[in-house]
């Protein structure tokens, strides 16, 4: 178990999630269950939805950054569905990353990042739905968003029939409840900087001087039809698709060793929420 903490160069007070092969594995993870658990999980099950309950003595500190509860998930991927059954036991695991590097999408990241920690690299191909999980608290009275997802926040909010609070970020070392809530994470070694349709043309124009000049900047656009530079990757328009290929461009930027990179901003509303908060805490910056 700690050895994933090495190979991640990850704290112990980010906790691990613990994948199960299926929903009534949840007796082996948690000691309580509320009605709302199991209806969330028959609903949302597998899928990108973790939920953080009040786990059983048997789940290790190391697992839990020593807090009293455990994030539980049943990951979608039948490759990941087959190493689960395959073990007979729930897996804890993180996504595959350097701790607080862009999270990876696909066995390439991995290798990049941490394949000399590690003694092999499971391939499943390029992961379905790009940013991580959605993890929600049903440890409290009142459930609590601790990290924005694969399952929107409106989604959420329609099955439980009530509104969501996000948990602010965490600053210090304080163990947390669930992984991804510094207020750095999911970041490139370049640095981002927001753009809007009012400042398009200038964009462009600072990617042509930069490439003559040899800085190395990425451009990542809804529309990059025409645009040059070190990396230029277009964002797909809906929030699925970007979420889906989000990770992969920001990638893509270290690739070309861009010290720099323009983003269009994201449309407004909740659709879009997840991938603004990866955007923001992999270190987006209004000009």
């Amino acid at each position: 178990m700690l050895r994933i903490y090495t190979a991640k160069g990850r704290p112990s007070f980010n906790p691990l999630i613990v994948h199960l092969a299926a929903a009534d594995w949840l007796d082996r993870v948690a000691r309580e269950l509320p009605p709302l658990a199991r209806e969330l999980a028959a609903r949302f099950w597998p899928g990108p939805l973790t939920l953080v309950l009040p786990r059983v003595p048997a789940i290790p500190d190391e697992v839990t950054a020593g807090l009293d509860t455990v994030g539980v998930r049943v990951p979608a991927h039948p490759v990941a569905q087959a190493l689960i059954a395959a073990a007979g036991v729930p897996v804890a695991a993180p996504s595959a990353n350097a701790y607080t590097r862009v999270s990876p999408t696909t066995a390439a990241h991995v290798v990049q990042q941490i394949g000399d920690r590690v003694d092999l690299v499971l391939d499943g191909g390029p992961t379905q739905v790009g940013i991580e999980s959605t993890v929600l608290d049903l440890s409290r009275p009142e459930p609590q968003l601790l990290r924005l997802g694969g399952v929107g926040r409106d989604a959420l909010e329609s099955a439980i029939g009530a509104p969501l609070r996000v948990a602010d970020a965490r600053p210090g070392d304080a163990p947390r409840p669930s992984p991804g809530q510094g207020e750095r994470h999911y970041a490139p070694r370049a640095r981002l900087r927001a753009f809007g349709p009012a400042e398009r043309a200038a964009v462009r124009q600072s990617l042509r001087d930069d490439l003559a000049a040899g800085v190395r900047t990425g451009l990542l656009a809804f529309d990059v039809r025409g645009a040059v530079g070190s990396c230029v990757r277009r964002l797909p328009r809906d929030p699925a698709g970007c979420a889906r290929e989000l990770y992969a461009a920001l990638h893509a930027l270290d690739d070309a060793g861009c010290t720099s990179a323009y983003v269009e901003r994201l449309p407004a509303g909740a659709a879009w929420e997840a991938v603004a908060d990866r955007l923001r805490r992999a270190g987006l910056t209004e000009p």
